[in-house]
């Protein structure tokens, strides 16, 4: 009945359209650094099924004329903590259309939530969960402490649709074996946090975490132990090689997010900084809970500094990008003060071109390689992050090619997610409603 409902839900001009084909597309494929000029691109059932500037179109194709347009992937952010439908819609409005939830999700938004996104019943991206996992209760995640434990967490995650078990600080070596061993067997794999007790992340890369949560992690789990951590050294640049050969050795990949630590590291000791955030014009679409969870968040009271720490990580970041370490995007927003839902992707993307990356490594890490990572964690899904035959037909048109220009991917033209196409038009009536009901709220 659930499922009939959903179905019902949808506004029968966005339902999902069996063929549509963009027209005389520039693209932006993303299976490589170039460009393809004058291009049709035909999506059926959400699958793209051919490309090339003189492919038949079906007659019975829905056609968006994209001459002097830039088609290229829909964005994906693989860190966040979004809760609502409205979150959702606000991500897909910036162009997103892969999310990975890295833990504490409702069991509503981790199943009947999920279920209406992939499914195409709600507006949203398609959304992978990650279940958090700890040894302590401090954090909040789910308590494991035993081995027997860790693998009824594997088990318990695969029966509720979780695609990855999320390791944090305080689990136990017995503890993070177990969860790895159950996660071979069972196709969940472990991504997350540093665990202090496995003795850095060489340990955990080797045990099977395929993820490093956050570029930072690498200061507690590998430059510098947990217990030595001053919380403000800086490791020297000279170290760095060391930590690339050690990804490399293991396969891993790594989520870039430096917006992440900047904007914790702009608060610092700053409590007015809450406020500059909240009269930023995204608070329109920013829900009342964050507008009241912000200002109590903590983060300004620590002193020192810990700019330092993030110019680190800008420089960490290019020589990963140089040396081919598979980066993704993460954001954590938006539980972080400054971290608006999907604004702060493309900040993070910005932040990555400012530390030296070329334009085509910084949008890599939000198609590309998050395609890349999802292929190597679930095998037998469909491939996105590239406009090729086969692969999901997530998209975005803009006006402009963010190859020359990142920042023409926060205002989309259009999207296209689960094989329904929006443009800026239904992309706004979207935002119009959360944004009306957000103003009432806090009045």
């Amino acid at each position: 009945m659930l499922s009939l409902t959903f179905a019902l839900a949808l506004p029968a001009a966005a339902q999902p359209a069996s063929r549509i084909a963009f027209v005389n597309a520039n693209l932006v494929p993303m299976d490589r650094e170039r460009v393809l000029r004058g291009q049709t691109v035909l999506v059926e059932n959400g699958r793209i099924a051919a490309i090339g500037p003189r492919i038949a179109i079906p007659a019975d194709a829905r056609r968006i004329d994209a001459r002097n347009m830039w088609l290229s992937p829909g964005l994906a952010d693989l860190h966040t903590h979004v809760q609502t439908r409205d979150d959702l819609a606000i991500y897909l409005s910036y162009g997103v259309t892969a999310v990975l939830h890295m833990g504490e999700a409702s069991n509503a938004f981790a199943n009947r939530t999920r279920i209406a996104a992939n499914t195409a019943a709600i507006p949203a991206p398609h959304i992978y969960t990650a279940l958090a996992v700890d040894g302590s209760p401090r954090y909040g995640h789910l308590l494991v402490t035993t081995a027997e434990e860790a693998r009824a967490a594997v088990l318990l995650a695969r029966a509720n649709g979780y695609a990855f078990i999320k390791v944090y600080n305080n689990l136990s070596p017995e503890a993070f074996a177990a969860l790895a061993a159950a996660g071979r067997e069972l196709g969940i794999p472990l991504i997350g946090h540093t665990v202090n007790a496995m003795g850095g992340l060489e340990r955990q890369l080797a045990a099977g975490q395929i993820l490093v949560a956050h570029a930072e992690e690498f200061i507690y789990g590998h430059f510098f132990a947990p217990d030595v951590d001053s919380g403000e050294r800086v490791p020297p640049d000279s170290s760095i090689p060391g930590a690339i050969a050690m990804v490399k050795r293991h396969n891993a990949f790594v989520a870039a997010d430096l917006i992440t630590y900047g904007v914790i590291a702009e608060q610092r000791g700053r409590p007015e900084m809450a406020g500059t955030y909240l009269a930023r014009p995204e608070t329109r679409l920013l829900s009342p809970r964050y507008r009241l969870e912000w200002p109590l968040s903590g983060y300004d009271r620590a002193g020192g500094s810990l700019m330092p720490r993030a110019a680190f990580l800008s420089r960490l970041a290019k020589a990963f990008a140089d040396a081919e370490v598979p980066l993704v995007a993460g954001t954590d927003a938006p539980t972080i003060p400054g971290l608006f839902i999907g604004d702060s992707l493309h900040r993070n993307l910005a932040l990555l071109e400012a530390a030296g990356l070329t334009r085509y490594q910084a949008l890599a890490t939000a198609t590309r390689n998050a395609g890349a990572f999802i292929a190597r964690a679930r095998p037998g899904e469909p491939a996105f992050g590239t406009i090729t035959p086969g692969a999901r037909a997530d998209l975005v048109l803009t006006r402009a090619n963010p190859l020359e220009d990142l920042a023409t991917l926060r205002a989309p033209l259009g999207v296209m997610a689960h094989g329904i196409w929006r443009d800026r038009a239904a992309l706004d009536a979207l935002l119009a409603p959360i944004a009306d009901r957000y103003a009432a709220a806090t009045r």
